[in-house]
């Protein structure tokens, strides 16, 4: 094996842990969440959190790589739980923007509250340094395929 193959093999290696940690975590996760909310749900009400107050639907769609329709979607039933707001934009009329409201900031934050059981298994065998070293390699590899995805 060439040491192209070998570096391609690691990289390989490491997308494919990263996917199945993925499934693992999320189907722990959607185990814990409110009756109804499904993880499309609470990752735009996480988006909120981290990035902004406020959104369009194209932004959010654009941003989760799904359809304009799905986003819609996504958004009409975070709306009936009176998760976020939408209204007019003020400068284009024609445009919305979506807002998370207090209720949507409360359930993100009693979703996340109810991993505690999963995380104390997790530090049952893993470090919080464990987790602190892998955060800035995981964040710089988020940003470059953030930064490449139009070419896929």
């Amino acid at each position: 094996m060439d040491e192209s193959t070998s570096q391609d093999l690691v990289l390989f290696k490491v997308f494919n842990e990263i996917g199945i940690i993925h499934q693992l975590g999320s189907t722990a996760f959607e185990k814990t969440l409110p009756d109804g909310l499904k993880i499309s749900q609470f990752s735009v009400l996480n988006h909120f959190v981290r990035l902004g107050n406020e959104s369009t639907p194209l932004q959010l769609a654009n941003a989760f790589q799904v359809t304009k329709g799905a986003m819609t979607n996504t958004l009409k039933r975070l709306l009936d739980r009176e998760l976020i707001t939408i209204r007019p934009d003020p400068k284009d009329g024609r445009r919305k923007r979506v807002f998370i409201t207090e209720k949507g900031r409360i359930t993100r934050d009693q979703c996340i509250q109810q991993l505690a059981p999963l995380f104390l298994i997790l530090k049952k065998s893993l470090s919080e340094s464990d987790f602190r070293t892998v955060i800035p390699f995981l964040q710089k590899l988020r940003k470059i395929l953030d930064a490449e995805r139009n070419p896929f």
